[in-house]
């Protein structure tokens, strides 16, 4: 039964569990596969129940866990041109493995599951000091908006938790903090008018742009005067506007525009002074909308939102992985995980995975076969040490 990381990882990159689609396949897949060593697994579904997480645990009840965490979901392929099919794992004998996922993060999870039969079989011969758990969740890549309710049922159950490595590709060296990040969406509503009577209108696009420009300067300022933190290769508090969408024609006055504008801070700050400052602006230009169209309006929704990390120094998780991996600390990340949401629900995390970020999300993403093969190791290092009695 046992099956190496790599042919694993062709079985987990051909379901293509773009997040716009179920991961259902996958999942039911995987737990089949759990199932045929004697590990059953729970599921928590979304509202649609179209999406599920996946979580399963191996050794006694009564130990407390290492979680081994990992999201199913990967981002679309739409516009990118590649050499080979996206959800059909390629090895073109470079000594790298192609396909949408093999990086982030379905490589972490096939060398996870690469080794769970002999986790298995440790647990079997009462050796392991602490469990493994295993941990899928949905929706990561569209703002790690399945996690929550895995972990909500981790603590509904009384699991007890002693640590989480979050499998990102970090090259196998440790991350121990990242920023947080939150996406907001603002619709501005004016008054069409036809463009020759541009005074009987508001034109939302321009009242938008005021924002926009509003927003930009929030991120000079924080980029010249703010906070700064040595460990982040972006080391300030972050803002951009990333999409923007109105009007209907060039000869009407726009009543309608939408954007989306993000965040990401570093652990200690957040998002709210920012926003506060663009509604207290949205507020000022309403009243001069109004004076035209009293039925203009400026609504500001957060629909994304996962909170910074930082690992303490005094975590058991965080030296196990140092002693593992023999280095000393970590480095902090711009990018998000789920460790942020894992860490505010009192589980100490480290980040630590195989491949490369900079590969994530491009065309013809890749994964390095040397890389797995750290991955794979390091487990059964962390294996060994879970068999070693305190």
């Amino acid at each position: 039964m046992a099956q190496s990381a790599q042919e694993l990882l062709a079985e987990l990159v051909r379901f293509d569990t773009t997040s716009r689609h179920s991961n259902l396949e996958l999942i039911e897949w995987v737990r089949a596969y759990l199932r045929q060593m004697g590990v059953e697994a729970t599921l928590t579904f979304n509202d649609e129940g179209s999406k599920a997480n996946l979580f399963a645990r191996i050794g006694a009840p009564e130990l407390p866990l290492v979680v081994l965490s990992g999201h199913s979901d990967v981002v679309p392929v739409d516009g990118q041109v590649w050499s080979s099919d996206p959800f059909a794992l390629t090895d073109k004998g470079d000594g790298r493995l192609y396909g949408r996922g093999s990086a982030d993060m379905k490589g972490f999870i096939a060398c996870v599951l690469s080794l769970a039969p002999w986790f298995v079989e440790l647990a079997a011969r009462g050796g392991l000091s602490q469990g493994i758990g295993i941990a899928l969740s949905y929706d990561e890549e569209v703002g790690c908006l399945g996690v929550g309710r895995m972990i909500d049922r981790l603590a509904a159950d009384g699991v007890k938790v002693s640590g989480c490595i979050v499998g990102e590709p970090t090259s196998m060296q440790p991350v121990i903090a990242h920023k947080g990040i939150a996406h907001f969406l603002c619709k501005v509503r004016g008054r069409a008018a036809h463009s020759s009577l541009t005074p009987q209108g508001v034109n939302a696009i321009e009242f938008a742009a005021r924002l926009i420009t509003h927003i930009r300067k929030l991120a000079d300022a924080e980029a010249s005067f703010g906070h700064r933190q040595a460990l982040y290769d972006v080391p300030f508090t972050t803002l951009q506007t990333g999409t923007i969408h109105g009007g209907t024609a060039c000869n009407i006055v726009p009543k309608d525009c939408e954007f989306m504008f993000e965040c990401r801070w570093l652990p200690g700050d957040g998002p709210e002074r920012f926003v506060s400052s663009v509604r207290d602006y949205a507020a000022t230009l309403l009243l001069e909308m109004r004076q035209v169209a009293p039925e203009a309006e400026i609504e500001i929704e957060r629909v994304v939102y996962s909170p910074a990390f930082e690992s303490s120094e005094n975590s058991e998780v965080r030296r196990t992985v140092a002693r593992l991996c023999g280095c000393e600390g970590g480095k902090g990340v711009a990018y998000t995980t789920e460790a942020g949401l894992f860490s505010e629900a009192g589980i100490a995390c480290v980040v630590l995975g195989p491949g490369n970020i900079e590969q994530a999300h491009r065309p013809d993403e890749y994964i390095d076969i040397e890389q797995l093969e750290q991955c794979a190791a390091w487990l059964r290092r962390l294996g060994d040490e879970l068999t070693q009695k305190p």
